[in-house]
């Protein structure tokens, strides 16, 4: 007879699991579909606040550009610029 009341039980604690795991899942699929829908929409694009005017105006300004260097060719530049000094003595 207790053996019976345990497989009940089991049963019962095993279906309760497999139903809240479908639930889970289907709530997990639904937001899943909204950030979807949310990711679809494209925002309204933001311009920086470095490029605004007073005004409120866009710059017509020239942008500082960086770019990237090798060590050697940033070593050569640096060597050149310190040889072309006044106060050296070398």
């Amino acid at each position: 007879m207790l053996q019976i009341l345990y497989i009940v039980a089991f049963t019962l604690l095993s279906l309760v699991a497999v139903s809240n795991l479908i639930k889970s899942m289907i709530a997990l699929s639904q937001t899943e579909i909204k950030a979807t829908n949310r990711a679809i929409r494209r925002p309204k694009p933001t311009i920086h606040p470095e490029l605004i005017d007073e005004n409120g105006n866009i710059t017509d300004e020239p942008l500082l550009v960086m770019r990237s260097l090798d060590f050697d060719d940033a070593r050569s530049r640096l060597d050149a610029i310190y040889n072309s000094s006044p106060n050296t003595d070398h």
